[in-house]
């Protein structure tokens, strides 16, 4: 499974404890962090691409069909790390759909707030590109950890969708 961490703070931590569940059931994790990517901020009149970073993240999306995404709510919303990474994903082939079609996605938060937002606008914005997201969610703050069991429960959600969508052919 890939897990996407928008920050470097509380959401990477987050991330990493995706990772350890995930591992802890044997099965296969990669966590990229978007800020240390450095990807470009994303200009549609940008000729030159987003070089080896974008490749990068959009090789490890096609190695893995199950997605978590870790993001903390700016101003409401999406970080803009997050949504730089995908626009650029979605311009790094000739269907802008191609890297999320079929594609199991869990949402989770740490956030100054209370994080409701930012997993709305993600949902909608990853609906859109024909993700699967999760009904459920893992919301977390400085006053309410993130909760083991609801971390468990999407590793093993998305864990029996990633084995349906193992025939499900990925567009490149």
């Amino acid at each position: 499974m890939l897990i996407l961490s928008a920050s470097s703070g509380k959401n990477l931590e987050l991330a990493h404890a995706f990772a350890t569940e995930i591992t802890t059931r044997g099965l296969s994790a990669e966590l990229i962090s978007l800020p240390e990517l450095q990807l470009p901020l994303y200009d549609s009149l940008e000729g030159s691409g987003a070089g080896d970073s974008l490749l990068k993240l959009a090789e490890a999306l096609r190695r893995h069909k199950a997605l978590v995404i870790c993001a903390p709510e700016y101003n409401g919303s999406i970080p803009p790390v997050l949504s730089n990474a995908i626009a650029w994903l979605s311009v790094s082939t000739d269907d802008f759909r191609a890297l999320f079609n079929a594609r199991p996605v869990a949402l989770a938060t740490h956030s100054g707030g209370g994080g409701q937002k930012v997993m709305l606008a993600i949902r909608q914005q990853l609906s859109h590109l024909g993700c699967t997201v999760l009904g459920r969610e893992v919301v977390s703050n400085a006053q309410k950890a993130a909760n083991p069991e609801a971390i468990a429960a999407l590793v093993g959600q998305l864990s029996a969708l990633e084995s349906a969508y193992q025939g499900v052919p990925a567009k490149v």
